[in-house]
């Protein structure tokens, strides 16, 4: 290879050509000599002669220099016979006099030298450090050394994969407990639950049954009472009345005693009129400076109108009952069930209430919560941007409500690792209560990861 580049570099130059030739002579002359130089120079190492050792009855010292090269370059292989330290273009080796604790030996490579603390396997003083045998014999201790350190490599290897499938299993096992006992816990709560619902269900009847027999009871009453009246006048006997005769001799005036009947004096009739009713004015809590009255008042409308927006005709509402027809009675039953961690019967709860009324927005806002508890993020999206949407216009009044649902979608934007969204949501938070600690703690960490400064988790 080096030849050819003699031969390439020599064509561009016309008075090279005499040079090219005899280098051509040379290497067809001396071919074996070329490559004896060449397996020198890059393919046999160079034995390191300068090292130094020392020995107490126990233990061998051994200090090799490492001729500036990197620790992590050096390769080190340690029998019981045998010692190797590879660090190319360089190598120490040595054939021990006797056995040494490969075990407890121990190897400091540092500051430009390595030092090997081996113990003796034998208490005694050694004759010298290395032993003169034979080549067959030194190619059989590296070999044996070789097969021996791979092999210890394997059973590390083996007992690493191990104790990685033993902890995997361990963990799994854990988790499926803890898992099992979480829904033995729900299982629980929910028969608590229906348990109870049971009972009222059952207190409820029983009530209705009382409300009935005493209407009932009242009924009869009323029955017996006018049957008993009816017999009354039935039996009573029809009174005589007696009219005295009239003479015809006398005038009627006289018959009445010269007096006419005076009709009875009755009241005159009520004026007509036109009452005025007026109510006290609503106070908002915003100054009058910053107060934003047409937005409040259309903001109050709203929440009017959204309260008498029902939709009654569902045909999921045939076996409830009437109180189970209200939105707000099924919004506060979500609720507890949402503080129960019971979260699909929250968001069932959540479901039927927005399907009877979709103009309140603490539904949306709520349901997205049960959402991001379930994992649905891209629902929990959704029904906070719904939320949101209802939430106009901004006013006092609803400021709770809108920084709940910009933190909600916040939220899912996170852990959906869309980062520039959920911190758009988390700064939208944060302007309408800018002194929220723990609101301002997540802005910045989104913040962070955002720049590229913080972990990947929100």
């Amino acid at each position: 290879m080096a030849t050819k580049d003699v031969v390439i570099a020599t064509t561009r130059f016309p008075r090279a050509c005499f040079v090219n030739k005899q280098l051509k002579k040379l290497v067809r002359v001396l071919p074996g000599f070329f490559i004896f130089i060449i397996f020198i120079i890059f393919i046999m190492p160079l034995l390191i002669r300068d090292h130094t050792w020392t020995q107490t009855e126990s233990s061998v010292f051994i200090r090799v220099p490492l001729k500036a090269v990197k620790p992590g370059k050096v390769d080190v292989l340690c029998t019981e016979e045998y010692l190797k330290v590879s660090f190319p273009p360089f190598l120490f080796e040595v054939f021990f006099f006797e056995p040494i604790d490969e075990e407890k030996s121990v190897a400091k490579i540092g500051n430009g030298v390595a030092l090997f603390t081996l113990p003796k396997m034998k208490q005694g003083v050694w004759e010298q450090l290395s032993v003169n045998i034979e080549k067959d014999k030194q190619r059989e201790i590296r070999e044996g050394a070789i097969i021996k350190s791979q092999k210890k490599a394997m059973e590390k290897e083996e007992a690493k994969a191990l104790r990685i499938h033993q902890e995997r299993k361990y963990a799994l096992e854990t988790m499926m407990k803890i898992e099992e006992e979480e829904q033995v816990r729900i299982q629980r709560m929910k028969d608590e639950e229906c348990e109870r619902a049971v009972k009222e269900l059952e207190a409820w009847k029983e009530k209705q049954r009382e409300a009935e027999e005493e209407e009932e009871a009242r009924r009869r009453q009323q029955e017996a009472a006018a049957q008993e009246t009816k017999l009354i006048h039935q039996h009573r006997k029809p009174e005589k009345i007696i009219t005295p005769a009239r003479n015809p001799s006398r005038p009627e005036g006289e018959i009445n005693g010269g007096k006419k009947c005076k009709q009875a004096d009755l009241p005159a009739p009520r004026s007509a009129g036109c009452i005025k009713v007026s109510f006290t004015p609503r106070v908002f809590p915003t100054p009058s400076r910053e107060s934003c009255i047409p937005e409040e008042e259309e903001w109050l409308r709203k929440q009017a109108e959204a309260r008498r927006a029902v939709n009654a005709d569902l045909a999921e509402l045939d076996d409830l009952k009437e109180e189970e027809r209200n939105p707000d009675w099924l919004k506060d039953k979500g609720d507890k069930f949402f503080t129960m961690e019971n979260y699909q019967a929250a968001l069932n709860a959540y479901d039927l209430a927005i399907k009877l009324n979709r103009r309140i927005p603490a539904l949306f806002s709520n349901r997205a919560a049960c959402h991001l508890k379930l994992r649905n993020l891209h629902k929990a999206i959704e029904d906070s941007s719904q939320a949101l949407e209802l939430l106009t216009p901004a006013v006092s009044d609803n400021a709770a409500a809108r920084m709940k649902a910009h933190v909600r979608r916040g939220t899912a934007f996170c852990q959906l690792e869309l980062y520039v969204e959920g911190l758009q949501d988390y700064q939208a938070a944060l302007r309408i209560d800018p002194h929220h600690q723990a609101l301002q703690a997540d802005t910045e960490k989104i913040r962070q990861i955002v720049q590229g400064t913080g972990p990947s988790s929100a």
